[in-house]
């Protein structure tokens, strides 16, 4: 890895061997970005149907929001940095959706940028963020008068205020969520989608004219 100079996969037969070996590689590359890229589900029950009994089982699963987050963290270091490490299970092999599309999707805000506060809150539920002025979480927004603030999907303990004036972005705040310590003002941010599975409104447009095509035939 270190002669290449190149993002590099390393694959685990399973969670567990994954761990360790995200763990091991974290104190070998200290200053590269290690990431930690598994399924998500703790629990999966697929749907099932017993003839016998006619009776139809539901899908059923659970997903580990801890592993969520890394994942979203495995795929953002992936487009922004070179010096990347992925420990991954083989289910890294199962499609997420285009990177073409997750990367359109994000945008970047900058200092100075001129931006209305309902475009910009309106371009983050377009990339599925989900608005609560209550309970601040990961993947939530929340608004307080000239002030949004956001919860990136990829991080733990890390939220960012952009604070507004009038339709200017005066500044970018890096903050903790919980104590509401601020940690740095930031120049720029560039903010992803709060889903793998985002589709751009051209793609959607087209697939739904397809499948009412679809529906017709049948």
């Amino acid at each position: 890895i270190q002669e290449l100079q190149r993002p590099a996969l390393i694959l685990a037969p399973n969670k567990t061997l994954a761990a360790q070996l995200y763990g091991e590689f974290k104190t070998f590359f200290p200053d590269n970005a290690v990431e930690y890229f598994v399924s998500y589900y703790d629990y999966y029950q697929p749907e099932a149907y017993v003839p016998k009994r006619d009776l139809f089982i539901e899908k059923d699963s659970a997903i580990n929001e801890q592993i969520d987050r890394m994942r979203h963290a495995a795929t953002r270091a992936l487009f922004e940095r070179r010096d990347v490490i992925i420990v991954a299970s083989v289910s890294c092999i199962y499609g997420i959706g285009s990177k073409e599309d997750y990367m359109a999707m994000a945008f970047n805000l900058n200092k100075n940028d001129r931006i209305d506060r309902q475009e910009l809150i309106q371009r983050l539920i377009t990339l599925q963020y989900v608005r609560n002025d209550i309970a601040f979480e990961r993947g939530t927004f929340r608004v307080r008068g000239d002030t949004v603030e956001l919860f990136p999907v990829q991080f733990e303990d890390r939220a960012w205020r952009l604070s507004l004036f009038g339709d200017e972005l005066e500044a970018i705040t890096e903050f903790d969520p919980l104590t509401g310590e601020k940690f740095a003002d930031l120049d720029g941010v560039r903010i992803f989608a709060n889903s793998h599975y985002i589709t751009p409104g051209p793609t959607m447009q087209q697939a739904i004219r397809q499948i009412k095509a679809d529906l017709k035939d049948r």
